[in-house]
């Protein structure tokens, strides 16, 4: 009898040991219905994370819109330890940390290019930043995709935006279409496709695969493909999780999280290309859904509109709302970008 007890209860601490070695994480996701990057890239590879390291894990991946959660208080729950890791959307956190939206001001990267550079140049000030404030790691960044032009009524040029109403993801976009005599109007993704349906605004601002997963093109005719921003979101972990893992578990992981975001620059330039087709009837069309959008050719002049607005507009209405926070914020970012004060 006693050597039964004495079995089960060695069973019973093996059992226990290799739980006890098992990494558990709780990661929060971009929103379910957010697009192809999230159902593609993110969500397969946090339920597959295990295969992607070289210590055991247990993940509970949840979107932020199933887990009941604003997608705005990203850098919260982090902050708390609600969550482990979170899958951060760039525009909607930056209200607690403005120095975020210095990855992509408007006019800075035009290009996926121009994107990479100006991203990994800041890369590290972001991260300083989340580490003091939230409590929490920065791991990667990755580009939801230039975001473009949509509109209902037919359009040429930036100059035909004068008087509309478009729907922009942040505030810097609609001081950029204030400067174009427009009225930049915050929607959420969701609202968009009724609204401009009725008339609620004229025009919205997205990227091609966004859109087309919104069905967009069904209530508009004309896309112009100047791209304001690159939409950067990224992943970060909570410090306290981050530190209770081996050095080589933080190896593990970090490589990991930048195969993925590796991946999903990748992947995210050639969605451009399809839903770009897709949108407007071409083929080959890999997307469900094709429509007959009409694409506007970008003129050197309104490329050269986006650019300068970095210093016209974008730059001095962020800097002044980041320094506020971060006396610090410009002179970083301008010494980042190889830029003088």
């Amino acid at each position: 009898m006693l050597n039964r007890i004495l079995l089960a209860a060695a069973a019973t601490f093996v059992v226990t040991s290799a739980q006890a070695d098992t990494v558990a994480l709780k990661v929060l996701g971009q929103p379910a219905g957010s697009g192809q990057i999230a159902q593609q890239k993110e969500q397969p590879f946090f339920e597959s994370l295990k295969s992607h390291l070289d210590f055991d894990v247990s993940v509970q991946y949840l979107p932020v819109d199933v887990a009941g959660i604003p997608d705005s208080d990203g850098l919260r729950v982090l902050k708390s330890g609600l969550f482990d890791i979170v899958s951060i959307r760039g525009s909607q956190v930056s209200r607690d940390e403005p120095a975020i939206l210095g990855l992509d001001l408007v006019g800075l990267n035009t290009s996926f290019e121009d994107g990479k550079k100006h991203i990994q140049a800041f890369f590290g000030t972001v991260d300083a930043r989340l580490q003091s404030k939230f409590n929490a790691k920065l791991l990667g960044i990755w580009p939801a995709g230039p975001q473009i032009i949509f509109c209902k009524p037919e359009i040429s040029s930036l100059a035909d935006l004068k008087g509309m109403k478009v729907r922009v993801g942040d505030q810097s976009v609609a001081n950029f279409m204030a400067g174009l005599g427009a009225t930049g109007i915050p929607l959420p993704f969701g609202d968009v496709q009724q609204s401009l349906a009725r008339g609620v605004v004229d025009c919205g601002i997205t990227g091609p695969a966004s859109a087309n997963s919104g069905g967009w093109p069904e209530a508009t005719t004309t896309v112009l493909p100047l791209s304001l921003q690159l939409a950067a979101n990224g992943y970060a972990i909570n410090l306290k999780k981050w530190n209770s893992l081996s050095q080589d578990q933080q190896k593990s992981l970090q490589a990991a999280v930048t195969k993925l975001t590796d991946d999903i620059w990748a992947y995210s330039e050639e969605l451009y290309a399809d839903a770009m087709r897709c949108n407007s009837g071409l083929q080959p069309c890999a997307l469900k859904a094709s429509y007959h959008l009409k694409q506007v050719p970008v003129s050197e002049a309104d490329k050269e509109t986006v650019k300068a607005a970095v210093e016209k507009i974008s730059l001095p209405l962020w800097a002044k709302q980041c320094n506020a926070t971060f006396p610090e914020c410009e002179a970083k970012w301008r010494q980042a970008m190889g830029l003088q004060p």
